[in-house]
């Protein structure tokens, strides 16, 4: 059967419009069932946190469920590949953590290469770490403790949360940019090399803000300084490293990543709900009063992020020579 022009151009162009509709009304209905946000680490760790924060936002703003599944091990490679595998409908996310920019350099061999795998959806915080002393150390001041540093090279110990943390990277560039000679103590977790500072068995940390904010405060330990671009809300007259050590920055992130060909209607449905969230005044004090700078924006801007931060650490590792225990 022939059929009439003007009907024959009438079907040919709602069939064509038939994958955008169709696309367009499941974006509408996204997400349909509980979503899982994918944490690498322990419950009640910083990331573990941080996740909940978010979920609770994004269940409260698209009416489903987004539930926290810890899958700790391996520095969080185990929680990342897990995601990296996962069918890319959006019903599986990630939690970025500073883990997944140095793993890339850190382990030699990984199943799966992060940038390329898998797909940025959005960023949340930056993160600074302190640098703090215990306050039997005579300086005061970043400068103060350089020249220190200088006069008694190799007898400085710095604790760590382990090879390859913020923290460690964070001293490990001081070393480089500063040309002081200290020496590294890991330890398995922040709490238990915090715990030491505290005691006096070592000399010097960069410890999480979130964790050590109230032992400056309190002046159990002496802050130096902070280890981001900008000063703290919270210390507002602690300086940054950077303003004695021109171009040193160290800040962990946190943000959002899915399933490669995750569609990108899906993917710009939840960037647009956190960045709402990072917007919101209630949300964006509970960020600042956990030591973090909001970075909201587009996937392009948190994948670039990304990039740009996998290649400044793996250079300082790589420099370093840190190894993996």
């Amino acid at each position: 059967m022939k059929l009439p022009r003007r009907q024959f151009l009438h079907l040919a162009a709602c069939a064509a419009a038939l994958p955008t509709a169709s696309r367009f009304a499941w974006a509408q209905t996204y997400p349909s069932r509980p979503v899982r946000i994918v944490v690498g680490f322990a419950p009640a760790g910083g990331a573990d946190i941080m996740a909940r924060l978010i979920g609770q936002w994004l269940s409260e703003r698209l009416g489903q469920s987004f539930i926290i599944e810890n899958r700790p091990g391996a520095g969080s490679n185990i929680g990342t590949e897990s995601v990296v595998r996962a069918s890319p409908d959006g019903y599986t996310l990630l939690l970025v953590t500073f883990a997944n920019v140095v793993n890339a350099t850190l382990y030699e061999k990984l199943n799966y290469n992060f940038i390329r795998d898998i797909a940025p959806v959005a960023g949340l915080i930056r993160l600074p770490d302190l640098m703090a002393v215990h306050p039997s150390m005579p300086a005061r001041t970043v400068p103060e403790f350089i020249a220190y540093a200088r006069a008694n090279p190799g007898k400085i110990t710095m604790a760590s949360a382990g090879n390859g943390s913020s923290g460690h990277l964070a001293g490990e560039l001081l070393k480089m940019m500063a040309g002081v000679n200290l020496v590294h103590a890991p330890y398995r977790g922040n709490g238990p090399a915090l715990t030491d500072l505290l005691g006096g068995q070592v000399q010097l940390m960069f410890p999480t803000s979130t964790s050590s904010v109230e032992y400056v405060r309190s002046g159990k330990l002496r802050g130096l300084a902070v280890t981001g671009a900008s000063r703290l809300e919270t210390l507002p007259d602690l300086p940054t490293v950077g303003e004695f050590v021109p171009g040193y920055e160290v800040n962990a992130l946190y943000g959002m990543n899915a399933p490669k060909g995750t569609p990108a209607d899906v993917i710009d449905t939840i960037n647009k709900e956190i960045n709402a969230g990072l917007a919101n005044a209630k949300m964006k004090a509970r960020l600042v009063d956990l030591g973090g700078t909001i970075i909201p924006g587009s996937p392009a801007d948190f994948g670039k992020l990304v990039s740009e931060e996998t290649e400044k650490w793996a250079k300082v590792i790589q420099a370093a020579n840190i190894k993996l225990e």
